[in-house]
């Protein structure tokens, strides 16, 4: 049963101009239209947005999920080409983990601090120094 684009991104979780931008990209394809010219939605359509929202939560970028995509929907390819997508995004994943733990203890450092005036203050005294 076709949906509207508003039906679509209420069921999705999805703002209707994200459902435009990803029509305008080509990550979604056109909808069809009424006679009235609105935009009209199937199962497809409703799956393939499930699919973006999904592989953004996981964090892939748009061109990582429109790879991920071609090849969903050339199911004769080897699972190998996803797994090493997935195995790249991982280990960007991880590096991100590890930049933030090196933030946090670099932070758990700074705060603290109970000096009587910023112009004593060390974490505004260590935002003036050069990494």
């Amino acid at each position: 049963m076709p949906v509207t684009i508003g039906k679509l991104g209420r069921m999705a979780g999805v703002k209707v101009e994200t459902i435009r931008y990803y029509e305008r990209i080509g990550l979604l394809g056109p909808a069809a239209r009424t006679e009235a010219g609105y935009r009209s939605y199937g199962e497809e359509a409703a799956g393939r947005l499930r699919f973006i929202k999904r592989g953004r939560e996981l964090g892939f970028s748009l061109d990582e999920i429109r790879t991920l995509a071609d090849l969903a929907d050339n199911p004769l390819q080897p699972c190998a080409d996803v797994d090493r997508l997935a195995s790249h995004h991982l280990q960007e994943v991880r590096q991100r983990i590890a930049d933030l733990q090196r933030l946090e203890a670099e932070l758990e450092q700074l705060v603290g601090c109970h000096e009587s005036s910023v112009r004593k203050c060390r974490i505004v005294e260590a935002l003036s120094r050069e990494a």
